[in-house]
């Protein structure tokens, strides 16, 4: 059973210390999503519809709303992994034009190789977060630290900004897909299905489908799991709600089907997921 060792969040996303050994289901996240394996066997992610390599040498790079899975060998030992789940708005405020990795293209590659300063400040970020759990502060400054060595060594962040505006200039997003993703966004768990949204959007299923994957990149349904997945994430770390409470908000039949759901996605139960994010608050309570 994969467990979460350590979580922490704040402004600039989440970072999740990760002992992996169980593969994940196709998802997508709103975020720049960096993976850099702490210890354990070398593995891989499907980014796409490529294999991307974990190891001690690379990364594993996956732009802002791009499909991913995680595939763990059932033979294989288990891995760590340090998963950083990164606000574009605030990679905004180390660099400006890093607001762009919040769109595709921001990084070049699905996996590169990387270098000795950014192994070293992997191990030493994952560390902190395990001897030193109440250290927020100590934690950010690593983690920024972090994200400007990964930036630097895997785009061509001084010119990003310039494409990624050209790129723009040629999409847009179809009314009928921005009318779905509000209805999405608002209550998700209201969707029955695609085949609601797309009736509600006035189109044929088919071509719901094919409008809304080419506005966004993502599929309504891998959507959709994305806006269910990050407001249970929310909730989790931010409310005492009970699973069962959330799981009838976000539109589960079940409370199973919900836990399920949350570990096929984040790799780890919603209970675990809330108790290791609150261990620097625990470690503080017991301090007083």
């Amino acid at each position: 059973m994969s467990d979460a060792l350590r979580i922490r969040t704040g402004p600039f996303g989440r970072v999740a210390l990760l002992d992996m050994d169980r593969s994940l289901v196709r998802h997508a996240h709103p975020h720049c999503h960096v993976l850099l394996k702490v210890d354990g066997a070398d593995t891989s992610f499907l980014v796409g519809d490529k294999v991307a390599h974990l190891t001690d040498e690379s990364a594993v790079l996956i732009n802002a709303w791009t499909p991913h899975a995680y595939v763990h060998r059932p033979d294989a030992p288990r891995t760590i992994i340090l998963a950083l789940y990164i606000e574009p708005t605030w990679l905004a405020m180390l660099r400006g034009n890093w607001a762009a990795s919040g769109g595709a293209g921001f990084f070049g590659k699905i996996s590169d190789a990387i270098t000795p300063e950014i192994r070293k400040q992997t191990l030493e970020l994952s560390a902190s977060m395990v001897h030193a759990p109440t250290a927020g502060a100590d934690h950010e400054s690593q983690l920024s630290a972090l994200m400007v060595a990964v930036i630097e060594r895997f785009t061509p962040w001084r010119t990003i900004g310039d494409s990624l505006r050209d790129a723009a200039r040629t999409q847009s997003i179809d009314w009928r897909v921005s009318k779905a993703i509000t209805e999405i966004r608002t209550d998700p768990g209201s969707i029955g299905g695609v085949d609601q949204l797309a009736q509600s959007a006035g189109m044929s299923r088919a071509n719901f489908f094919r409008v809304f994957e080419a506005s966004t990149g993502v599929t309504p349904r891998v959507f959709l799991n994305m806006i269910r997945l990050e407001q249970a994430v929310s909730a989790t770390l931010s409310s005492d709600v009970s699973f069962g409470t959330l799981s009838d908000r976000l539109g589960f039949s079940t409370q199973a089907h919900f836990t399920r759901f949350f570990r096929d996605h984040a790799g780890v139960a919603p209970s675990n997921f809330r108790a290791t994010s609150r261990l620097g608050d625990l470690s503080n309570f017991l301090r007083l």
